[in-house]
């Protein structure tokens, strides 16, 4: 059996959901399948000293990797978005041409679906779609359109071709399964399996072990509130901003923000026109230092626009748990709420509620224990449920299932 991932990026590329792929196509290799990787050489936030080779294989030559030349992705949207087409040129000439059993498409990017179409004409393979983003759910929650505007009309007509061409969709939450069902698609379609962490890798690490203290000089006393990740419209870094706002006369609170995005230089002009001596920012770290990175948190945040939880569920999430740090998160009513409240590994406060937010980090700063309890809830939770080779696992019984 052999399964081919026609991806638009791959390591060592730095960008969102790739260890799902790498973790995947690990776990089928144990199991005697093939998997056949096809990307374009790396472009997107790679370190200068960074390796690659056209051909790769790994795990006794089960994974094969194919990068193939394509010019490098830079911010200019035009360009990207032709960067995407060409792409999808290649994969179509691919899927139709090459031998393979089955075909795992990602979420990124959405217009990737609409190959499908010629392919399943010609080859009719079994598809897997990895649900990792709800289009155009997810433009909706990043202000981007409006539902109902021809943005979303185009997008949900996309995506309902890419849904009704596939044999199984794997969704990362109940939520964004609820959020597919009302959208028409079959639940016999649906496998919810969320992601996860390699609970061997991201670690505890302790205040007096953490280099990262040293490294940008912080105070190992004070309460420290972290969030890592993309700086961007979706994840509403102003509610953080805001909040530290709020406690910038509170000298034991201090913020930590590491990441890059669309929104980079404009929080960091809020820093200093509004004098937030309680916000240090620094550039995002590589996953090497993730540990380090969550470890440093007594609170980390996981945020987002109003209505975009629906249509997702941060990874980060899982990482912060594996730290056996508490999540604070400021997001849409759902399933993140409940599982923190039934699980007791950290806070809810509701999506914009800047005042909430403020006021239980306030709290949290004076009873740190509590803070410690909740973290190593969440790190029992992540030992339980969500491990590497037990999510995994589900994901190869759902590919092992279109399998004919």
């Amino acid at each position: 059996m052999k399964v081919i991932f026609p991806f638009s990026y791959y390591y060592p590329e730095q960008c969102a959901g790739l260890f799902v792929l790498h973790d995947v196509s690990e776990a089928l290799a144990k199991e005697g399948i093939e998997s056949y990787i096809y990307v374009p050489t790396p472009t997107r936030n790679v370190s200068k000293d960074a390796q690659w080779e056209k051909d790769e294989y790994q795990q006794n030559g089960k994974i094969h990797i194919h990068r193939f030349p394509m010019y490098g992705e830079g911010k200019n949207p035009v360009l990207r978005a032709l960067r995407y087409l060409f792409c999808e040129i290649v994969y179509t000439h691919k899927l139709l041409w090459s031998d393979y059993d089955v075909i795992y498409l990602d979420s990124t990017p959405p217009i990737q679906g609409l190959k499908l179409i010629l392919v399943h004409l010609f080859r009719k393979k079994p598809v897997v779609h990895n649900a990792q983003d709800l289009f155009p759910d997810s433009l909706v929650g990043a202000g981007l359109t409006k539902k109902d505007s021809l943005l979303w009309k185009v997008g949900s007509w996309v995506t309902n071709v890419t849904y009704r061409h596939c044999d199984k969709i794997i969704t990362i939450s109940e939520d964004c399964r609820q959020t597919l069902l009302e959208k028409g698609v079959s639940e016999e379609k649906l496998s919810v399996v969320y992601n996860w962490v390699d609970e061997r890798v991201v670690v505890p690490v302790q205040k007096e072990d953490n280099p990262l203290y040293e490294e940008f000089g912080l105070d190992r006393k004070k309460f420290r509130v972290v969030y890592a990740g993309n700086l961007g419209n979706a994840q509403n870094i102003d509610v953080i901003i805001n909040a530290a706002a709020r406690l910038k006369e509170n000298a034991q609170v201090e913020f930590v923000l590491f990441g890059s995005g669309g929104l980079e230089i404009d929080v960091k002009k809020r820093i200093v026109d509004e004098g937030l001596g309680n916000v240090k920012m620094f550039p995002l770290q590589p996953a090497s230092k993730v540990s380090c990175v969550y470890s440093l948190g007594d609170l980390c945040v996981v945020s987002c626009k109003a209505g975009f939880g629906g249509s997702a569920m941060p990874s980060k999430t899982w990482s912060i748990l594996s730290t056996a740090r508490p999540v604070l998160a400021n997001f849409d009513e759902g399933e993140l709420k409940r599982m923190l409240e039934e699980q007791g590994f950290g806070i809810f406060t509701k999506v914009d509620d800047v005042d909430a937010m403020a006021k239980v980090i306030e709290e949290a700063a004076k009873n740190p224990a509590r803070c410690d309890d909740m973290g190593r809830k969440g790190r029992a939770f992540i030992e339980e449920y969500l491990t590497k080779d037990k999510n995994t696992k589900k994901y190869v019984d759902v590919i092992k299932s279109v399998y004919k």
